[in-house]
């Protein structure tokens, strides 16, 4: 079956065309000073449609009769696991951007696009906001204030399905914590093919990584509130895109970080370190979660390619349960398959209403 897969990423749009069985990804890269002059998420489609077709009819890809067009989800309103027909529920949704802005939720709108010329179905796989929490794990600490669910979804259990098959098992059989390292990172409790419980690494919760803050003291936010050192909008703003690692060092590139520790700056080396140790605590507390029943630990996402953080980890969390490594992401492929189960009937997709008790077709 001939399929293309779109995600958006902040400063790229990853494409992925599979015809004739096989599978050719590319990387259209959108420059940041470009990308800038856009003041919201949903400004940009007129602007990645237009690259998105150019690279399709530059590679000729625009001549196949496509079987089906997937997006990456986006941030709509929380829902199980699965893939998702894009109709006009799904699409109001991601173009409002009821649960945040991503690029994300460009996927849909995208694939929806793409598949309206040659009247086929397009899909969305696994969105960030899939909710599969235990009820336990939705207390926060303070009523009214609820812990959600969402994470990367998507790589998470692409990669927690591979893993799986590694060992011989279904992922319904194995309990894992999968660790997503990148820009933000999110750690999973993966339990029997459910992830009930993670953190969510876009508005503030867990680990801190290269651009954000993860968890902090709220006192010591509100103290900042009441001096008026910052906005409530400049601070979401640290809080997903200037926190982190950036906030210490001003660079959001790993690897000029690892530079810099090795080239004998202590403070690069410690902020590092802590970054890898509260990766570890995380997953700690997931093994907690699930009692100790933990089957293999997971990572995944850009930072896994790092040695540095890979063996900081490895050392802190491999007498729990053994250490499985996957670096970089795997969302076209996760986005490739998800259609080839809708098409083929492997599973049923299925039909947004805006809720979490979703209909099957």
């Amino acid at each position: 079956m001939n399929i293309l897969a779109i995600d958006p990423g902040s400063t790229s749009t990853k494409v992925g065309v599979r015809r004739a069985g096989k599978l050719v990804k590319a990387s259209i890269e959108h420059p940041r000073s470009e990308m800038e002059g856009f003041h919201a998420v949903m400004e940009q489609l007129d602007y990645r449609m237009e690259h998105l077709l150019r690279y399709l009819h530059e590679t000729g890809a625009d001549q196949v009769r496509w079987d089906a067009v997937v997006g990456r989800g986006g941030l709509v309103r929380p829902v199980p696991s699965g893939v998702y027909l894009v109709e006009e529920p799904l699409l109001r949704d991601l173009i409002r951007g009821v649960s945040g802005e991503h690029a994300a939720n460009l996927g849909g709108v995208m694939a929806h696009a793409v598949a309206a010329r040659q009247g086929v179905p397009a899909y969305v796989v696994d969105p960030p906001v899939i909710d599969e929490m235990w009820p336990v794990a939705r207390l926060s600490g303070m009523a009214g204030i609820e812990r959600r669910s969402m994470f990367h979804a998507l790589n998470q259990k692409a990669v927690a399905r591979e893993v799986a098959r590694e060992l011989g098992k279904t992922y319904q059989e194995l309990n894992l914590i999968v660790a997503h390292l990148g820009g933000g990172i999110t750690v999973g409790a993966h339990r029997k093919g459910q992830v009930v419980d993670v953190n969510n690494g876009l508005n503030g919760d867990g680990p801190f990584s290269p651009e954000r803050t993860g968890g902090l003291p709220v006192v010591g936010v509100l103290q900042l509130v009441e001096q008026g050192a910052f906005s409530t909008e400049q601070l979401k703003s640290i809080v997903a895109r200037k926190g982190g690692v950036f906030s210490y060092l001003g660079t959001v590139d790993l690897r000029e970080a690892e530079q810099s520790a090795r080239d004998g700056d202590g403070w690069a080396a410690l902020v590092l370190e802590a970054m890898v140790y509260q990766i570890a605590k995380e997953i700690g507390a997931l093994a907690a979660a699930l009692a100790g029943e933990v089957d293999g630990i997971v990572l995944t996402g850009g930072l896994a390619f790092s040695a540095t953080v890979v063996a900081g980890v490895r050392r802190r969390v491999e007498f729990i349960a053994p250490l499985f490594v996957r670096p970089g992401e795997f969302e076209i492929e996760a986005l490739i398959d998800g259609a080839l189960r809708a098409l083929t009937g492997a599973e049923a997709a299925r039909r947004y209403q805006g809720g979490a008790h979703e209909d099957r077709t």
